[in-house]
């Protein structure tokens, strides 16, 4: 009798749904063999792309190696070298970071901490939500009308390090204010229960657990911006420049500016060399997304014992 019953239920159709239990479970896997298609079509693509850069890259690379990161760029391919833009990508990060992981950081808490919420905070948080989706070339116009032109920055390495700034301060801003969301609310009554104060609850228990999730959301952003080309390309980033910058005023370059000028010469050497700084490009990435991991994990045991 009983057995009857489950069989009769799951034949049954669901009040308001057509579709029985079976059919449910077709689409269901159906939807799932989809999305499984997608990402293996994804990795195919990033798996060929990355082989192909290898083959054209590795050759030159340690062929070059060490004058291709010594080296200036020059009118020919076996000549020239990454150094001039590495500086300026280092210099241009350092900037970015210093510029906006405070503003960042600081937007969230009073986000998240101090601001009430009522409609203003609402419009702020849908805003800074939209800008985070804002394509990079629009804050490359910004960057030029603002700190190029009016701001008379001229177009130096500290034109290019405000604009990724603001670039990715939108991305640091709601990363932020997730892992501040994070931190369970006991921790803040238990800290008040004490006799502290909101700055040193804010301070002593919400920053403490929720800064390796801030750390690695800002570690990602600044790995989006080192790759960006288009803002570099609006505030003057030069396509060719014989020597590094030695202050925020100087004029600079940047590895994806060297590459996108390697790729566009006719010539197929420069094509190599272009696979070759691509492939630092890269470990630099990863280099990134590997220290994020390891300093989150590293913060989230110390935070646990």
């Amino acid at each position: 009798m009983i057995t009857r019953n489950i069989r009769r239920i799951r034949g049954m159709v669901i009040p308001g749904n057509p579709e029985s239990i079976s059919g449910r479970k077709w689409r269901a896997a159906g939807f799932y063999g989809i999305s499984l298609a997608a990402t293996l079509l994804g990795v195919v693509f990033l798996i060929i792309l990355v082989v192909t850069v290898m083959i054209d890259g590795v050759g030159p690379l340690f062929r070059e190696f060490p004058g291709f990161f010594t080296s200036t760029p020059s009118r020919f391919a076996d000549q020239s070298g990454i150094k001039v833009a590495f500086l300026g990508t280092l210099w241009m990060m350092s900037f970015t970071a210093l510029f906006s992981f405070p503003v960042g950081l600081g937007a969230a808490l009073y986000l998240e901490e101090y601001a009430p919420k009522h409609w203003i905070t609402r419009l702020i948080q849908i805003n800074i939500t939209n800008l985070a989706g804002v394509p990079s070339i629009v804050y490359g116009i910004l960057g030029l009308a603002v700190f190029v032109r009016i701001m008379s920055l001229d177009r130096s390495v500290l034109s290019g390090a405000l604009t990724m700034s603001l670039l990715i301060m939108p991305i640091i801003i709601i990363t932020s204010q997730e892992a501040l969301r994070s931190v369970p609310n006991s921790l803040r009554q238990a800290s008040y229960a004490l006799g502290a104060t909101r700055w040193q609850t804010i301070w002593h228990v919400v920053l403490p657990h929720a800064f390796p999730s801030i750390l690695t959301g800002t570690i990602l952003a600044l790995s989006r911006a080192i790759g960006e080309t288009a803002p570099l390309i609006m505030v003057g980033a030069l396509t060719f420049i014989a020597f590094s910058p030695s202050s925020p005023m100087d004029p600079f370059t940047a590895l994806p500016i060297q590459i996108f000028n390697w790729t566009s010469q006719p010539k197929d050497e420069f094509r190599d060399i272009a696979a070759s700084a691509i492939i630092v490009l890269l470990v630099v990435l990863l280099t990134l997304n590997a220290g994020a991991i390891y300093l989150r994990n590293r913060f989230q045991n110390r935070s646990e014992s």
